[in-house]
């Protein structure tokens, strides 16, 4: 036996156990599935604090010579396999199939679950909010283009909780059936278009653009249209049968967009987590600088913050935050304590894990 076929039977042997291994943990799981059952306070299937606990452990143990994320890649997957045989949990996202949404539900969910595209974002809080889907996710924030209005109007309006992020690398890829040379036209989103403008003047300085209502339905078009391409993900590229004719086409290298999961059930603390509000504030001079300062004051790291004029009033505002710490801390009760006291309304959306990685 060769030196290659001795180490090919070793790698055989280990993946037998490792299929034992994950088969063994997925009993332990049913026995908590069965003792969740009987239990009217016991956690969620989707335990954002759990699923973050379980990663960090994976982390902590790996020595290498896998990187962290590939295992956060597998174990993201053992977790999917644990809902289903708990109960297939149905998300809700912004579709098409093939959507920058569908990416980030599959990257952070897995394949074992069942997922439920909708027309619009508002569609998904609907899902959550009227109990048809179990969880959604929508975007809230792309590192170049920034807020995601949609969303952010939907999250004033809607009951829903926010029990997690996700943040997603996004690359622009050119999909056709046919080659460079013979695409007439490229179908795409206009902040898609605007992402890679410079890549579409310098290859395709002749070629007309035409806008789509997503990514996904641009792939979509393409099918069926000769001499066509349109912009978008890879997974577009698979579930439509287009091949990627030029690969990581966008201007700019470091392009994120991170999502929200929405949900009914609010996310237990971690330590390391999150808290997303909105609030308004009375129209004066220094009354959101009054509801800044009083985070400072509690020693509350603000991370992000955006603004939306009010549907219901003229000059009217509200401020969305997302800042450091769990709604349940202390400092954090009392921060929003006496924030309210200079603001018209203040609302917190919901307290989070923070991600911690690139997806």
């Amino acid at each position: 036996m060769s030196d290659l076929e001795k180490l090919r039977k070793k790698i055989d042997a280990i993946d037998e156990q490792l299929v034992e291994l994950m088969n063994e943990r997925a009993k332990v799981v049913i026995e908590v599935g069965d003792i969740k059952k009987q239990d009217k306070n016991a956690p969620p299937i989707y335990a954002p604090d759990r699923e973050q606990a379980v990663l960090e452990k994976i982390k902590e143990h790996n020595k290498g010579p896998l990187p962290n994320r590939t295992l956060m890649a597998i174990y993201r997957e053992m977790m999917s396999g644990s809902f289903f045989l708990e109960r297939p949990l149905r998300i809700a996202y912004l579709g098409p199939e093939g959507s920058f949404s569908h990416t980030a539900a599959m990257s952070k969910f897995g394949q074992s679950v069942d997922y439920e595209p909708q027309p619009d974002i508002w569609g998904v809080f609907d899902e959550i909010s009227h109990e048809h889907c179990d969880l959604g996710i929508v975007p809230i924030e792309n590192s170049i283009a920034g807020g995601i209005i949609e969303t952010l109007d939907a999250l004033i309006e809607s009951p829903v909780t926010i029990c997690a992020e996700v943040q997603l690398e996004i690359h622009h890829n050119l999909l056709a059936k046919c080659s460079l040379e013979e695409i007439s036209k490229v179908y795409s989103k206009p902040e898609v278009f605007a992402q890679c403008r410079r890549w579409l003047s310098a290859t395709l300085p002749k070629v007309g653009t035409i806008a789509a209502a997503s990514t996904a339905e641009a792939a979509h078009l393409v099918v069926n249209e000769p001499n066509t391409a349109a912009i978008g993900s890879r997974l577009a590229a698979e579930l439509y049968g287009l091949q990627i004719v030029c690969e990581n086409i966008e201007d700019m290298r470091n392009n994120v967009t991170r999502f929200f999961v929405i949900g009914r059930e609010p996310a237990r603390p971690t330590g390391k987590d999150k808290t997303a509000l909105v609030f308004s504030t009375a129209h004066k001079v220094g009354a959101l600088a009054d509801v800044l300062q009083t985070f400072r004051n509690f020693g509350i790291n603000l991370t992000n913050i955006e603004s939306r004029p009010s549907k219901k009033r003229q000059k009217e505002y509200y401020f969305f935050v997302d800042c450091q710490g769990h709604q349940n801390d202390e400092n954090m009760k009392k921060a929003l304590e006496e924030a309210e006291r200079h603001c018209q309304q203040i609302s917190i959306l919901g307290s989070f894990p923070a991600a911690t990685e690139v997806i």
